[in-house]
């Protein structure tokens, strides 16, 4: 490759199979891939978060036991993270419409044929298959969108999108439950089919032209099984803890993660250019900043769930009703703070996000069994306004920060970083479980455990979005011409 740019004179910095794609000028076509983008957004973690909710009938339906019955959450999530980055950059080589497209389809089909299921076998080994759908929508949504529409409008779309990404992990227990109730858990699935339809007949029929920058490039299949392996071992570690054999396969996880940076910094096309985290230093922070967020919060709606449940003796449809207050200020705070941060340095509103959400958190650490229900209502407030905050202007600041060549990748990683927040998170509160109750089931005598336990986690969750603040601080102004190898400079077309 080097040779032929030689002949033929091109800077030797800017690959010649590198072109910019045609971006979309109709409004019409614009608002259509926005409205694909949210559809797509919200059933995703929507069908990942409401599962869970039907996880316990389910498993009497299949006559699971406990391991059988975590491994049809946790296959959807390892699936997701283990093809995410690796499509991001498929996506970027052979075109993100064309990955977006089959990966919508594949999570129609797979959640058509979850309606179907005889066997927990098949049941775990079609999730895995819907995960993968998954991982080929989120490592290219983002990337869609930042591909149509220009920086001056791209914080306002971002916030859109990400209020329907929180809106479908936030309402999934409690639609889900509704769904479980009343209809049958086959729903919860079934209902992702006719939405996946429609957004697959909206691409054929309105979308045109394709995006990719990277045309000619070879897929880096060894980087990406390096990769899967490591990501594995990190997030099953996570989800064994504390047990020693977690322990175990996250340090191997870790030194995986090292041996894949290591080979990426060797070959011509990697899966991930390691130089977006050594040497983009918004890049690598506002991904660190999304990981600390996640870890800091995912666990929260579960906790509170059983909270309410438990010690408040709620049922499940109205702890669900309570608990919706926190996405219904996010989802009127997102669009605002992506605007925001088309006009003022994302990284600013973002940081204030994450500043609110560990008041928030800091507030959570003196429950009680007699906390009165305004109070936990009002910091599900300014959690739901923390949220909004950092969410939208971290992407904007995450996609911004890179050349148009690494979108595909950026927004893979961006939904690295949700997927091991969340399992970080979960593990977090999981491990402090096992220490302070123990092995046995959650019964009144157990309360004042429980609620020592909500108090750790909520105090280790504070520390990690104080920690979140700082490196949101520090991460630098986001500006692409500055941003790292490759940003701001044009792609031959």
């Amino acid at each position: 490759m080097v040779k032929e740019m030689r002949k033929t004179g091109a800077p030797a910095e800017v690959p010649e199979i590198c072109r910019t794609a045609d971006t979309p000028d109709i409004a019409t076509e614009k608002r259509v891939v926005l409205l694909i983008a949210i559809l797509s957004g919200f059933i995703t973690p929507f069908d990942g978060s409401a599962v869970n909710i039907a996880l316990p009938t389910i498993g009497a339906e299949f006559h699971m036991n406990a391991i059988a019955l975590s491994w049809v959450a946790t296959a959807y999530l390892l699936s997701s993270a283990v093809f995410l980055v690796p499509f991001g950059k498929i996506a970027d080589i052979y075109g993100r419409k064309k990955v977006f497209l089959y990966g919508i389809a594949i999570f129609s089909l797979a959640s058509l044929l979850m309606t179907m299921v005889p066997s927990t076998e098949m049941f775990i080994g079609i999730r895995v298959f819907q995960g993968l759908g998954s991982a080929m929508i989120f490592g290219t949504g983002v990337a869609i969108l930042t591909s149509v529409f220009p920086p001056g409008e791209r914080g306002k779309v971002l916030g859109i999108y990400i209020t329907a990404v929180y809106l479908g992990l936030s309402l999934g227990p409690f639609l889900g439950g509704m769904m479980t109730h009343y209809l049958g858990w086959r729903s919860i699935f079934f209902v992702n089919v006719p939405i996946g339809i429609i957004a697959v007949f909206l691409i054929l029929w309105k979308l045109k032209g394709e995006w990719l920058e990277c045309k000619g490039e070879k897929f880096d299949l060894t980087g990406s099984i390096i990769y899967g392996a490591a990501i594995v071992a990190v997030m099953y570690g996570f989800s064994s803890l504390p047990d020693v054999k977690g322990a175990i396969l996250v340090a191997a996880g870790i030194v995986g993660m090292i041996i894949f940076a290591l080979y990426e910094m060797r070959v011509p096309f990697p899966v991930l250019d390691i130089r977006l985290l050594t040497k983009n230093r918004v890049f690598a922070l506002s991904n660190l900043s999304a990981l600390i967020n996640y870890s800091a919060t995912f666990a929260v709606t579960f906790l509170l769930s059983l909270d309410l449940q438990y010690t408040k003796g709620f049922t499940p449809e109205h702890a669900g009703i309570i608990l919706v207050a926190q996405p219904v200020v996010q989802a009127m705070i997102s669009p605002i703070a992506g605007r925001l941060s088309d006009r003022i340095e994302p990284r600013i509103v973002a940081s204030a996000g994450m500043a609110i959400t560990s008041f928030g958190l800091f507030l959570l650490i003196f429950l009680t069994d007699n906390t009165p229900l305004w109070y936990l209502v009002i910091i599900l407030l300014i959690l739901g306004t923390g949220f909004g905050l950092f969410s939208s202007p971290n992407t904007n600041a995450i996609m911004s920060a890179v050349d148009r060549k690494f979108y595909g990748v950026a927004s893979g990683m961006n939904g690295t970083m949700r997927l091991l927040g969340q399992m970080l998170s979960m593990g977090i509160a999981m491990m402090i479980f096992a220490i302070v109750i123990g092995p046995v089931e959650i019964t009144p005598e157990y309360y004042p455990q429980f609620i020592s336990s909500l108090h750790y986690a909520f105090i280790l969750f504070t520390i990690f979005c104080i920690i979140g603040v700082f490196a949101s601080l520090v991460r630098g102004k986001t500006s692409p011409v500055h941003a790292g190898p490759g940003a701001g400079k044009k792609s031959v077309r």
